[in-house]
């Protein structure tokens, strides 16, 4: 059995800039976070090294021949991928157009945005702190990653978590009943 470290997946999901001094640069970011409601510049950081992967392949592909089968292949596997999670509008529907992409149609993507546009939060900030406690789902599975890239046929399924039905009671419910004389019953039924 190989040891634990060399199970570990060692790819960079970020990469910081080169000049980390750079004023436009800093603006730019202060302005993502604030707009997306991010928590740290390595979020705008990660998704800025996604768009250059995505940019940097398609940049490949438009090097080769129109008739290679692997511009045609992978093409078009790109582009549906762009598609199926709305970050490229169906109409665009060339390699061309991902060279165009910016980091604000990822950013319009996250389910921390698509809260927020679907009302079910008022603000960008308290769309991420529904997020994290774990009152938003998309169809039948319960997300609490801010970050989760929501597909454009999964957008119209999110909705708020539903409450839970089942289980013990939790200390406040313990507290009520005990106060209303039904401490007795709750004892026999859950062992407390």
């Amino acid at each position: 059995m190989p040891h634990s470290r060399a199970l570990r997946n060692w790819s960079r999901t970020s990469s910081k800039p080169r000049r980390p001094f750079e004023r436009e640069r800093l603006k730019q970011e202060m302005m993502l976070i604030g707009e997306f409601g991010l928590k740290n510049k390595r979020e705008v950081w990660r998704v800025r090294l996604v768009l250059a992967k995505i940019r940097k392949s398609a940049r490949v592909l438009l090097t080769l021949p129109e008739d290679d089968t692997r511009r045609i292949f992978e093409g078009d596997a790109l582009l549906k991928r762009l598609h199926q999670y709305g970050i490229l509008p169906e109409t665009k529907n060339s390699l061309d157009h991902v060279l165009r992409l910016k980091i604000e149609d990822f950013m319009e993507r996250r389910l921390q945005v698509q809260v927020v546009r679907k009302g079910i939060a008022s603000t960008v900030h308290q769309s991420r702190v529904m997020i994290r406690g774990r009152h938003i789902r998309v169809g039948a599975q319960m997300v609490d990653v801010p970050s989760f890239m929501v597909r454009v046929e999964s957008e119209k399924h999110i909705d708020r978590t539903l409450p839970k039905a089942s289980g013990n009671p939790g200390r406040y419910a313990r507290r009520q009943l005990a106060r209303q004389g039904g401490a007795d019953d709750m004892e026999d039924e859950y062992g407390y």
